[in-house]
């Protein structure tokens, strides 16, 4: 049996900053914690055009990559921009039915934040190309709901509603994403409404 990269953290107090920010619950689970010196948005599909648009109305092309391989892009480019790359934490929704919670999770403690309750694991920023494979028995899988390195210069937060995931970072982090041709990210303000789907 193959050992295992990711393990699961029956502690969780590494996930505390996450609300010690002060941020809102909604900014929280969709951008990460407050305190950021820039903040973006990874586009997984592109933003609605119209009010009354739906996501199923997106015509979206064989070759377009799941949330999951944008994710892992986006955070492979983030890498350059932590001090602490093989110290980092991803967090499994417990809501999702594509990758339920492993058995060590399942009745250990989670991560609590307001509205949402998460298995927290810890790894190195590479073990994001492990992610569907461990948690998904190799199928394609929705993105881990928060990443962050353990110096914290940097979050991910990967909501279940919207169609994409936000992320808080210093300017220059920000920059490389937006400027990365491979991915659609645009700048963004978490205390202003964003785009959304019926």
């Amino acid at each position: 049996m193959a050992v295992r990269r990711l393990s699961y953290c029956p502690e969780t107090s590494a996930g505390d900053w996450l609300t010690r920010s002060g941020a809102s619950a909604g900014r929280l689970i969709t951008f990460g914690p407050a305190g950021f010196a820039a903040y973006a948005r990874l586009r997984f599909i592109r933003d609605p055009v119209g009010p009354d648009e739906s996501e199923a109305d997106v015509v979206v092309p064989d070759e377009h990559p799941c949330d999951l391989e944008q994710t892992r892009r986006a955070l492979h480019l983030l890498e350059a921009f932590t001090s602490t790359p093989q110290e980092c934490y991803f967090c499994l929704w417990e809501g999702y039915s594509d990758a339920p919670l492993p058995p060590q999770a399942r009745h250990g403690p989670l991560l609590e934040l307001p509205h949402r309750a998460y298995a927290l694991f810890r790894g190195s920023l590479d073990d994001i190309d492990v992610w569907a494979a461990e948690l998904g028995a190799g199928r394609t899988i929705a993105p881990p709901a928060f990443v962050w390195p353990a110096d914290h210069r940097w979050c991910l937060a990967s909501d279940v509603d919207p169609h994409w995931a936000g992320i808080g970072a210093e300017q220059a982090a920000v920059e490389a994403l937006v400027g990365d041709q491979g991915l659609d990210v645009v700048p963004a303000h978490p205390t202003e409404d964003q785009p959304s789907y019926d």
